[in-house]
């Protein structure tokens, strides 16, 4: 495991004690919920109260009305310093990773418009332009957009975040019409997708995409039972590659 990364799922083992500290520590200090929801994601969601008020967060965002995106990864400033202990001494990162990554371009998600596209597909992949100045936590500037997070995350130790995925079945009905019985069908689905650098977008999906531990559309094709159903789905790998998912019906 890269040095950096060590540092960064060592802080997610701390749990309570000496990184999150108590609730109160918490409700005083200015630490962005999407930098612990990262943090815990990444560690499997440890058992701590820091890490609790952080699945919350998550699952709350992907319980409609809106879906949001349950991960925010350009609100955690992971090049900021932050003082954890509150005495101003401590003067370290809590993300280290950029400083022990290769030089190498930051890779972006770009949608093509059709009117744009030579021989692409509609999403490709480009290294960004680079900022080059003395400072090295300016190494990795994105220059091609926002919502997207503010180091490069393109390395494989960062696939947990990719790992996201929210299904959000907006309705789907199956049910029999007319005097022969006929079965009518309709379903809208929507996947939820996060890019190489924590870019989040939508797309059309559909009932068959839906991950085995989806629950309340078992029977759906199988001759005509009648079925109503919305839900979000949203499930995810932590670190170490354990599967989890929560599914939020309404």
């Amino acid at each position: 495991m890269p040095k950096a990364l060590t540092r960064f799922v060592v802080l997610v083992a701390l749990g309570s004690t000496s990184f999150f500290g108590t609730a109160e520590r918490v409700r005083a200090q200015t630490y962005p919920i999407d930098c612990a929801i990262l943090l815990c994601l990444s560690g499997g969601w440890p058992a701590s109260a820091s890490c609790s008020r952080a699945r919350a967060e998550f699952i709350r965002r992907i319980t409609p009305w809106p879906v949001e995106p349950p991960l925010q990864i350009w609100r955690c400033p992971m090049r900021a310093s932050h003082d954890i202990n509150g005495t101003g001494k401590d003067g370290g990162r809590i993300f280290d990773i950029l400083f022990d990554r290769p030089r190498h371009p930051l890779l972006q998600t770009i949608t093509v418009a059709p009117s744009q596209e030579v021989g692409l597909s509609s999403t490709s992949v480009f290294p960004a332009e680079r900022v080059e100045t003395g400072d090295r936590s300016n190494e990795f500037s994105i220059m091609l957009g926002q919502n997207r997070a503010d180091i490069d995350i393109s390395g494989p130790e960062f696939n947990f975040v990719r790992s996201i995925r929210v299904f959000d079945v907006r309705n789907a009905r199956q049910y029999e019409a007319g005097s022969e019985g006929d079965c009518e069908r309709s379903a809208v689905v929507v996947l939820g997708t996060y890019g190489v650098q924590g870019d989040f977008s939508w797309q059309r999906s559909s009932i068959g995409t839906l991950p085995k531990d989806h629950v309340g559309l078992e029977r759906w094709g199988d001759n005509c039972p009648s079925i109503r159903h919305r839900s979000v789905f949203v499930e995810w790998r932590d670190y170490e590659g354990k599967y989890g998912y929560e599914q939020v019906n309404y």
